[in-house]
């Protein structure tokens, strides 16, 4: 019996109930997952952890003062 793993996708609760701009996010061991929250039968792509880590410090450290 083949048995698919339940994928349990989250998001920012700074993204409000609207939808809008917002990217869903599922850690699938050894990965993590990304995607559109507005196309959630769409492609998602995939980093490593390490890959993970280092785009959010990047955005982090991008995004202007506030945010």
């Amino acid at each position: 019996m083949n048995v698919e793993p339940i994928i349990r996708w989250r998001k920012s609760s700074h993204s409000g109930h609207e939808g809008g701009d917002c990217v869903e996010v599922a850690h699938l061991s050894p990965m993590i997952a990304i995607r559109d929250s507005k196309d959630p039968d769409g492609p998602s792509l995939t980093l490593a952890h390490g890959d993970w880590r280092s785009l959010t410090q990047h955005i982090k450290s991008s995004a202007p003062p506030g945010i």
